[in-house]
């Protein structure tokens, strides 16, 4: 899959992505969020001029009652500041409304992670509420809170 943005590309990250996303994911601003990957194969690769400068996934609830969509993402601390990461979400959650249906999305990044939900929020994400407890710190192994926020396919900006 390939999907473009104004100045990215997103597409499936190969075998040959593997090691520049693992640097990417070992830099202590990424480390700090995101704990260790097994398998990158079910992410696609952020790329701008060719160069991979994160990634980005999703997983779907296909059940007729619940149908929606969630979003996960990274990127190279050297890119932050500069829009990407609010690119790269907003290509792929149009994707997901456009060609796959889907009504809602979600993305719920750790809730002191005020850098990444103040891109989500300007890309149309709304905070639902506070997940306490949520996810495990991967420096700390204690479990912090996360914030649940969500996106209708009409709010997209």
């Amino acid at each position: 899959m390939e999907l473009r943005g104004t100045r990215l590309i997103l597409r499936d990250a190969g075998p040959e992505d593997e090691g520049r996303l693992r640097e990417i994911l070992a830099t202590p601003q990424v480390k700090r969020w995101w704990g260790p990957i097994d398998d990158l194969g079910d992410m696609l690769a952020i790329t701008v001029d060719g160069e991979v400068v994160g990634a980005i996934q999703y997983d779907e609830v296909d059940d007729p009652m619940y149908r929606s969509a969630g979003i996960d993402i990274f990127l190279d601390p050297a890119w932050h500041g500069r829009g990407f990461g609010q690119e790269a979400v907003r290509t792929l959650a149009r994707w997901l409304i456009d060609e796959r249906g889907h009504h809602r999305l979600t993305i719920d990044p750790a809730a002191t992670n005020e850098t990444a939900i103040r891109a989500y929020e300007k890309v149309g994400f709304r905070r639902v509420g506070i997940m306490r407890a949520y996810e495990r710190d991967p420096a700390t192994g204690e479990f912090h809170d996360g914030l649940l926020l969500d996106l209708l396919a009409e709010e997209l900006n």
